[in-house]
């Protein structure tokens, strides 16, 4: 196993920015990408034409469509496909990652019918033995302005300090600076319900309403990730820093965010049929929120602007009836013990 070649598994936007981050650090990189058309145009052109147009790849990164070769020697695979194809992408992975390699999800979602977190597909995709071997990197952090070079701060978090420590470094450089923490479940949930409320805060911004409306949803949203996270085990505290707040804030309110973008558009009446057959990249919130609404359900949790979004993604209502029924609930306290959350 090579101490420095590194595997990006998916080259997405996400996947081609973190390449990009290693690589102008001079990390051997193999980037795995889906298309076999693209793979070879990026090698000829260092540009992800696709996903990530006008960014330069750094020589050292290596596009490949040969996924076995990508990842064999890696000591570390970072996985960011889209999240409902991990399990199928990383089984076929699994093979040939050493068996002493570092596995680094950077997909957000929770797996539709499982109702798994990423870190939880991965456990049950890889060979027994990498539960303890896997990380996760969230954050506020758009992949244009990552692969720009745009200053931008994110979380990674690891249950093995020494290894996180290792992580961090590798990642970390002048405009890419990583925090580590240990709370992959909260990491994690994070990531992948600040997608649900994006979709909410497009939806207001699509229909006219103001900043006062994308406050409150912003804020109550935090407040519904904050309940399911803590259900699933998750640190309260990690839900204030940046794969907290700091990925909501900035999903809900940049114009770079593909699932506010995708709540505008629905907002202002267009069907979602249309909206996704228009995007080549995935929205991820569009296939979480279902899944968070059916994972909340089963907790006993109760997520009303995450049964709102799902019910208007599924036609069962239209934007403006969504608004009305959540201003319509009963009136309530603020806060609440998160130990012992609300019936």
């Amino acid at each position: 196993m090579s101490a420095e070649k590194v595997a990006v598994v998916g080259a997405g936007a996400w996947g081609t920015a973190l390449a990009t981050v290693l690589g102008r650090k001079g990390v051997a990189v193999d980037l795995w990408v889906y298309e076999p058309d693209l793979a070879e145009r990026m090698a000829e052109t260092r540009e992800n034409d696709l996903y990530l147009p006008g960014r330069r790849i750094p020589d050292p990164v290596r596009p490949t469509h040969d996924l076995e070769e990508a990842v064999a020697g890696a000591w570390v695979v970072v996985s960011v496909t889209p999240s409902q194809v991990v399990r199928q992408v990383m089984t076929r992975a699994a093979g040939a990652i050493e068996a002493d390699a570092w596995v680094v999800t950077a997909s957000k979602g929770i797996e539709m019918g499982s109702l798994r977190l990423m870190h939880e597909v991965l456990t049950e995709a890889l060979p027994p033995g990498f539960e303890g071997r896997i990380a996760a990197l969230s954050g506020p952090s758009f992949a244009a302005e990552v692969a720009q070079g745009m200053p931008t701060a994110v979380s990674l978090a690891c249950r093995d300090p020494r290894a996180g420590r290792r992580l961090q470094e590798l990642f970390s450089d002048s405009r890419f600076r990583v925090y580590t923490l240990d709370d992959i479940v909260g990491v994690e949930t994070g990531g992948a319900l600040k997608n649900v409320v994006a979709l909410a805060a497009g939806i207001s911004d699509g229909l006219g309403f103001g900043h006062n409306s994308r406050a409150a949803l912003i804020t109550r949203g935090l407040a519904e990730i904050s309940r399911l996270g803590v259900a699933l085990g998750a640190d309260p505290l990690t839900f204030l820093g940046l794969a907290g707040m700091g990925d909501l804030v900035l999903t809900c309110t940049g114009g770079l965010s593909r699932n506010r973008t995708v709540g505008l558009r629905l907002g202002q009446g267009e069907p979602l049929e249309e909206i996704l057959g228009s995007m080549r990249a995935v929205a991820e919130g569009v296939k979480t929120a279902g899944a968070a609404v059916e994972l909340a359900r089963k907790q006993g949790v109760e997520m009303p602007i995450a049964e709102t979004v799902w019910d208007v993604l599924e036609g069962r209502l239209d934007p403006r009836q969504g608004v009305e029924r959540l201003m319509g609930r009963p009136a309530k306290r603020e806060f609440w013990d998160l130990e012992t959350p609300p019936a």
